[in-house]
This record gives structure tokens, C-alpha cells and sequence, in this order.
């Protein structure tokens, strides 16, 4: 048997996102029509809630298809992504300000994704996130009135060493240096009690 596509795990995610989008898409759709056919009663809470949790998923899967999907060739703008951002973090304590104006590459999102799901495991009581680019440098800056890191996760974006056992909620920490690497790039990080900035 030949060797394996090193992109593998990037097309599966690729996949799955791609399947299940158009479900959810029919929910959402579904839900339009019930409130279209109405008796003219308001809407129950029940209907708000499978409205929410459609809007929450497909928001997830839209960003989870850049973060762990196949890169492509193709060029994100700074609509398409506030977008995803913002359905994202719609109803999260996590504030979001991206700062980059300039089409990206898909791959350059997809980096900055992973690292803004990196610092989310900074960030236990919220906080707000500035990300901005320039001359193909990235920055991330996370600010909040606690930030706590786990030293030794936070340890495998800059010193990649021995394989550590990690949850599925962790992979990100995993996978976004292997991406710098290949952009033959190098994470940098300073943190404080309130601040903490992922470079690269």
C-alpha cells in the first residue's frame, strides 16, 4: 500500500464539515417555513431554542472547516471571515476584533484560527481577542481580567518535543506548529496575569 496523503486528517475534516453543512442549512430552513406557516401565534420557546442550537452548529462547522479542513488555494476577504467570527462568538463572553483589512490565504486563516482556539483555553471568564497582520507577521493578542495557561501545553507551540497525550479539545495545540513549521514560521509568546500574545 502507497503512502498515505500527508493532508489526510485535513481532508476528513473537510468532509465531515462539508456533509453536514447542508443539513443544518435544511433545519434552518425547515424552522423559516414553520414560522412562514404559523397560525399567527408567537413563536414558542421551543422553536427559539432549535433556532439557536442550528445557528450555534452551523457557525461551528463553518469555522471548524477553515480550522481543521483542507487549506486550498483560495483567498478569504475580510467580510467572509468577520462573519464566520461573528456568528461564532455571537453569544460568547469572548470579544473578537479582527483587525486584518487585506484578502488572507485560506492557510493563513486557518493558523489564525487554531491560534485564537488556543488562546480560548486561556481565557476561563472571557475576554477580547485583536488579531492583526502585517508584512506576513500575525499577532494575536488576548486580553482579560485573569488569563491562566497551562504551561506545559503552552510549552508544545514553541518547543515541540516528545508527543504528549492530548484531549480532542487540545489538538489545535498540536497542529498549529506543525502549519508553522511548514510556513517556515516560529511561535513566539509573552503572557502576563491579564495579556497574553501568540506571534508567528
Amino acid at each position: 500500500m502507497g503512502q498515505l496523503n500527508i493532508d489526510l486528517p485535513a481532508l476528513i475534516g473537510s468532509r465531515i464539515c462539508h456533509d453536514l453543512i447542508s443539513p443544518i442549512g435544511a433545519i434552518n430552513n425547515g424552522l423559516e417555513l414553520l414560522q412562514m406557516a404559523g397560525t399567527g401565534a408567537a413563536p414558542g420557546p421551543e422553536l427559539a431554542l432549535i433556532g439557536q442550537s442550528v445557528e450555534s452548529a452551523s457557525a461551528r462547522i463553518r469555522f471548524f472547516r477553515i480550522a481543521f479542513g483542507a487549506a486550498g488555494d483560495q483567498t478569504m476577504g475580510q467580510n467572509e471571515v468577520t462573519s464566520i467570527l461573528r456568528d461564532l462568538y455571537a453569544a460568547s463572553r469572548v470579544e473578537i476584533d479582527w483587525q486584518v483589512t487585506s484578502p488572507q490565504s485560506r492557510n493563513c486563516v486557518r493558523m489564525a484560527f487554531l491560534a485564537l482556539l488556543c488562546i480560548e483555553t486561556a481565557l476561563h471568564h472571557g475576554g477580547r481577542i485583536t488579531i492583526a497582520e502585517g508584512a506576513g507577521h500575525w499577532t494575536l493578542l488576548a486580553e482579560a481580567d485573569k488569563i491562566a495557561i497551562d504551561p506545559e501545553l503552552w510549552a508544545l507551540l514553541t518547543q515541540p518535543g516528545p508527543d504528549r497525550p492530548l484531549q480532542p479539545a487540545q489538538v489545535q495545540f498540536a497542529l498549529l506548529p506543525i502549519l508553522a513549521e511548514a510556513q517556515g514560521k516560529e511561535i513566539t509568546l509573552d503572557n502576563s496575569d491579564t495579556a497574553l500574545t501568540l506571534s508567528y
